[in-house]
C-alpha cells in the first residue's frame, strides 16, 4: 500500500470515527500503537520524528529519553501540540514542545541522567498524520550512570515491557549498524513478547557510519539472522545536521541519494528508507483496519435493521400538517381499542408471562375470588344455630310449640340472602378496578402525546364510573328480587320430611357452592390440582418439600411429582379446619395450615400440616378450593365471645330437632340461592360493565376527545419524544454513512499477507552465548553481501560521501587477527577507529534455513 493510498484512507477513517461519535459510541477503532525499541543511541527518537515529519524530540549522547513519551497524533485541520501536564495550552513551535519534553522529564527525574516510568503524554494535531499512537521509550542500558539506580537495566526492561506486550502494539526494533545485530536486546525483547514475528519490524540505522568497505546488505535482504517481517535500513539526520538546522524533508531526499548511490543498497533502494519504513507500518494499520472492519458492519447492520421500521414512520414526518394530526389520531385510537379488547377477551400475540392481567384477573375474580368471599360469608355455624333457636322461640312465644314454624326457615333464609349483598358488590369492585388497571397500561402507547394519553384516561374512566352505579344497583336488585320470594317448590329444595330424615344423621357435611344434592353419590371429584410446600417438617426429616397435590371432596392426596404415580399421603378432610399462618421473616412463601377441630394429629405426629405458596393470591385461591370441599376458615376467635349468650336459651331436645331441620332447610335453600347468585352476578357484570365499555371505546371514544379539547392541543407532541425521533433520524443517518464508509475503505484498500514464518532461533541462542557470526570474523557488526566473489584483495575502494550524511573517513588497511567485538550494550565506541580486513578467501556464509513452523 503506498502512501498515496494512506493519504485516501486517512480522510475514511477519520470520517468513520465521526460517524462513531455521531451514533455516541467510543471510538471503536482503535488503531494499533507503535512502540519504538532500541539501544541508547540508536536512532529511535529521528525514527520517530521522521515518521511525525516534526523536529520535536531532545538529541544527545548517551541516555536522552528518560521518561516513556506517549505521542498521540490527531487529525486536524491547524497543526499544533498539547501536554497532558499542561492542560489548555496548545504549543505552536515545536521547539517549545522539545524543551518542555526535557523541563518535564527533569522535574521528575532530576538533572543528572535518572529515569522513571512515569509517561509524559503529548498530542500532535496535524493534518498530515492518522489518528495512532506512537511510544518513545527509553534506550536499553546495562550499566547505571549519574543517579541511576544500580538495576537500571531492569527498571527499563520492564517498563518497555508495559508497552509492547500489548497485542495492539507494532514493534519497531531499532539497532545501528555499527553494532552486533546478534546481540540486540532489541530483538530479544520483542521475541520474548511476539514469537511469531508477526508484530516486529526490524529497523536499521546510521548505515552511513559504518566502516567503509562494509555493508549490511545481506541482513536488509533478510538473508542472515533473519525475521518474519525483515528489516528496513534508514539514515537519519547527524548531529552536525541537526545542529545545522537541517530539515526533514531535506534529510529523507538526502537518505534516499544515499541508498540510491550506495553499490550495495541502490538495487533494494524502493525497500530502504523512512517512506518505506512508513509504507510498511501503514500496511500493518491497514491490515488491522480490515481485520476490525467485518465486526463493525455486522454490528451497525443489526442496528440499521432493529430501528429501520420505526424510522420509516419518521421520515416523512411534518410536525404541522394536520392531515397527520388526524390520522394519527384515528389511528391511535383504534390501536387503544384493539388492545383493550386483547387484553380482555384475550390473544395470542404479545402474551405477557410474569403476571395475570385483564381478562384473565377478571376470570379469576369470578370464579375463585367471589366464590371464596360467599362462601367465607355464610358459614358460621354456632351463629347460625343460635339465630334459628331465637327465631323459634320468638315466633311461639309464650306458647310451647308442637311443630317447626315455617317463618323461621323464611327469616333466617331472608337474612342469609342479604349477607350476598357484600361478596356481590366487592366482585364490582373488584372488576372496576381491574378495568382501570387495562386501560392505564393500553394508554402506555400513548405517551407521545400527553394530552391526548390524559384525556383518554379521564374519559373511560369517567365511563366506567357512571358504569359503576348503574351495575351495582342490577347487583342489588338481583339480590332483592331473590328475597322477595322464597321458592319453597323449586326441584332442589329437599323439603321439610327429608330436612327431618337429614337431622337424625350425625356427621354429615353441609354441601353448599356446586356441591349441592343434585351432584352424583360419588364425592372424588378434583376440585383442584398443583404445587404445595410442607413447610413444617424438621430439618432432621428433610425439611421443607414440595409435592403435587390433589384435593377432592373427600380428601387431601400429595404425590412425588405431577405423574401422580408415587402417593405420599392421603388426608381425609373430616373435622378439618383452615387458619392463616404468619409468614416468617427468613421466608418469602405464603403460609397457611390445617388443623382437626377434635385435637387429634393431622399427620403422623403433628397438630398442623403447614402448607407455602409463593404468592397470597395462591393461598386465597387454595382456600377457596378448600371451602368448596367443606373444610372451612377457623372462627373460634369470634365465637368465644358469644358463649355466655349461647347459655342463656335451653336447648331442649325438641328445640334441638327443629333447629336441626330449620338449618338442613336453610342449608338446601342456600345452595340453590348460591348457584344462582354465582352464575348471575358475572354475567350482570360483563353486561353491564364489561361489554359496555368496549362498545363505548369503540364507538364513543374517538367523537368525546374531539369535543374535549382542540386536535392540535391533543396532538402536541412531548418534549421527550420530539428529542427522540430527532436522535432516531440522525442514528439512521450515521449507520447508513458508517456503512457506506466501510465501504469505501473496502474498496480503497488492499490486504497485504503476513510473510511465511523463517528460523528466527538465533534470536533465542543469542540470550545464552550466541554462536560465531560471520561478522565476528571481519571485525563487522553486518556481513558483506553474499553475491560479491570472495577476494584476497584488500579493503574496497571507498564509497563517495552522499552529501552531509557521511561518516568517519576511510580507514586504512591494517592485516591481523581480529579481537572481539564489543556488544551492542556500550553506548558509544572509545579508541581507535575499528580496523577493516580484507575479505577471507572463503566460501560464503550459508543462509539459515527457512522453518516451515507457524
Amino acid at each position: 500500500m503506498g502512501n498515496r493510498e494512506m493519504e485516501e484512507l486517512i480522510p475514511l477513517v477519520n470520517r468513520l470515527q465521526d460517524a462513531f461519535s455521531a451514533l455516541g459510541q467510543s471510538c471503536l477503532l482503535e488503531l494499533p500503537q507503535i512502540a519504538v525499541v532500541g539501544g541508547q543511541s540508536a536512532g529511535k527518537s529521528s525514527v520517530l520524528e521522521n515518521f511525525v515529519g516534526r523536529d520535536f524530540l531532545p538529541r544527545g549522547s548517551g541516555i536522552v529519553t528518560r521518561r516513556p513519551l506517549v505521542l498521540q497524533l490527531v487529525t486536524s485541520k491547524a497543526e499544533y501540540a498539547e501536554f497532558l501536564h499542561c492542560k489548555g495550552k496548545k504549543f505552536t513551535d515545536f521547539d517549545e514542545v522539545r524543551h518542555e519534553i526535557e523541563a518535564e522529564t527533569d522535574r521528575v527525574t532530576g538533572m543528572n541522567k535518572g529515569i522513571s516510568s512515569i509517561p509524559i503524554n503529548l498530542r500532535v494535531y496535524s493534518p498530515h498524520v492518522l489518528n495512532l499512537t506512537l511510544i518513545d521509550l527509553p534506550g536499553i542500558t546495562k550499566v547505571p550512570v549519574g543517579d541511576q539506580p544500580p538495576d537500571i537495566e531492569y527498571q527499563i526492561r520492564e517498563m518497555i515491557m508495559q508497552f509492547i506486550t500489548r497485542e495492539n502494539c507494532l514493534i519497531l526494533a531499532v539497532t545501528p549498524a555499527n553494532t552486533d545485530l546478534a546481540n540486540s536486546d532489541a530483538l530479544k525483547l520483542a521475541k520474548e513478547v511476539d514469537p511469531q514475528g508477526l508484530r516486529t519490524i526490524g529497523v536499521i540505522t546510521k548505515l552511513d557510519l559504518m566502516d567503509e568497505g562494509t555493508d549490511a546488505r545481506d541482513v536488509l535482504e533478510n538473508k542472515l539472522l533473519p525475521l518474519r517481517r525483515g528489516y528496513v535500513g534508514v539514515v537519519n539526520r547527524s548531529q552536525k545536521d541537526i545542529d545545522g538546522k537541517k530539515d526533514i524533508k531535506a534529510a529523507m531526499l538526502a537518505e534516499r541519494k544515499f541508498f540510491l548511490s550506495h553499490p550495495a543498497y541502490r538495487h533494494i533502494a524502493d525497500r530502504m528508507g523512512t517512506p518505506h519504513l512508513q509504507k510498511v507500518l501503514n500496511q500493518q494499520l491497514t491490515n488491522h483496519i480490515r481485520d476490525t472492519l467485518p465486526n463493525f458492519r455486522n454490528k451497525l447492520q443489526g442496528q440499521l435493521l432493529s430501528i429501520e421500521h420505526e424510522v420509516e414512520a419518521h421520515k416523512n414526518f411534518k410536525p404541522e400538517d394536520p392531515t397527520r394530526k388526524t390520522k394519527a389520531l384515528l389511528q391511535m385510537v383504534q390501536q387503544f381499542a384493539v388492545d383493550f379488547e386483547k387484553r380482555i377477551e384475550g390473544s395470542g400475540d404479545q402474551v405477557d408471562t410474569l403476571e395475570l392481567s385483564g381478562g384473565a384477573k377478571i376470570n379469576r375474580i369470578f370464579h375463585e375470588r367471589f366464590p371464596f368471599e360467599i362462601v367465607k360469608m355464610e358459614f358460621n355455624e354456632k351463629e347460625l344455630r343460635r339465630e334459628i333457636s331465637y327465631a323459634i322461640k320468638n315466633i311461639h312465644g309464650i306458647r310451647t310449640g308442637l311443630f317447626t314454624p315455617d317463618m323461621a326457615f323464611e327469616a333466617i333464609v331472608k337474612k342469609q340472602i342479604v349477607k350476598l349483598k357484600g361478596p356481590s358488590l366487592k366482585s364490582v369492585d373488584l372488576v372496576i378496578q381491574e378495568l382501570i388497571n387495562t386501560v392505564k397500561k393500553c394508554t402506555k402507547k400513548l405517551a407521545n402525546f400527553p394530552r391526548l394519553c390524559e384525556e383518554t384516561e379521564r374519559i373511560v374512566a369517567n365511563h366506567i364510573r357512571e358504569r359503576e352505579g348503574k351495575t351495582k344497583d342490577q347487583v342489588l336488585l338481583l339480590i332483592d328480587i331473590q328475597v322477595s320470594y322464597i321458592n319453597t317448590n323449586h326441584e332442589d329444595f329437599i323439603g321439610f320430611a327429608n330436612a327431618q330424615q337429614r337431622s337424625s344423621q350425625v356427621h354429615k357435611k353441609n354441601t353448599i357452592g356446586n356441591q349441592g344434592t343434585n351432584l352424583p353419590p360419588s364425592r372424588q371429584i378434583v376440585i383442584r390440582k398443583g404445587w404445595l410446600t410442607i413447610s413444617n417438617i424438621g430439618i432432621m426429616k428433610g425439611g421443607s418439600k414440595g409435592y403435587w397435590f390433589v384435593l377432592t371432596a373427600e380428601s387431601l392426596s400429595w404425590y412425588k411429582d405431577d405423574e401422580e404415580k408415587e402417593k405420599k399421603y392421603m388426608l381425609p378432610l373430616d373435622n378439618l379446619k383452615v387458619r392463616d399462618v404468619e409468614k416468617s421473616f427468613m421466608s418469602s412463601k405464603h403460609i397457611f395450615a390445617l388443623f382437626n377441630t377434635e385435637q387429634r394429629n393431622v399427620y403422623k405426629d403433628y397438630r398442623f400440616l403447614e402448607l407455602a405458596c409463593d404468592s397470597q393470591e395462591d393461598v386465597d385461591s387454595w382456600k377457596a378450593s378448600l371451602l368448596r370441599a367443606g373444610v372451612y376458615p377457623d372462627k373460634s376467635l369470634t365465637e368465644n365471645d358469644d358463649n355466655g349468650q349461647a347459655e342463656n336459651f335451653s336447648m331442649d331436645p325438641q328445640l334441638e330437632r327443629q333447629v336441626e331441620t330449620i338449618r338442613n332447610l336453610v342449608d338446601s335453600y342456600m345452595s340453590i340461592i348460591n348457584k344462582c347468585i354465582r352464575d348471575l352476578i358475572p354475567k350482570t357484570i360483563m353486561h353491564l360493565m364489561i361489554n359496555n365499555v368496549k362498545d363505548f371505546i369503540n364507538s364513543e371514544l374517538l367523537a368525546q376527545l374531539y369535543s374535549s379539547e382542540d386536535q392540535n392541543t391533543l396532538m402536541e407532541e412531548s418534549a421527550e419524544q420530539a428529542q427522540r425521533r430527532d436522535e432516531m433520524l440522525r442514528m439512521y443517518q450515521a449507520l447508513k454513512e458508517a456503512l457506506v464508509i466501510i465501504g469505501d475503505i473496502n474498496t480503497a484498500t488492499t490486504f497485504t499477507p503476513a510473510p511465511p514464518p523463517v528460523d528466527d532461533s538465533w534470536i533465542q541462542h543469542s540470550r545464552r552465548s550466541p554462536p560465531p557470526s560471520p561478522t565476528t570474523q571481519r571485525r563487522l557488526t553486518l556481513s558483506g553481501p553474499l553475491t560479491r566473489p570472495a577476494s584476497g584483495r584488500g579493503p574496497a575502494p571507498a564509497i563517495p560521501s552522499p552529501g552531509p550524511h557521511s561518516g568517519a573517513p576511510p580507514v586504512p588497511f591494517r592485516p591481523g587477527p581480529l579481537p572481539p567485538f564489543p556488544s551492542s550494550s556500550s553506548s558509544d565506541w572509545s579508541g581507535a577507529p575499528p580496523q577493516v580486513p580484507s575479505r577471507p578467501t572463503r566460501a560464503p556464509p550459508s543462509v539459515p534455513s527457512q522453518s516451515p513452523k507457524f
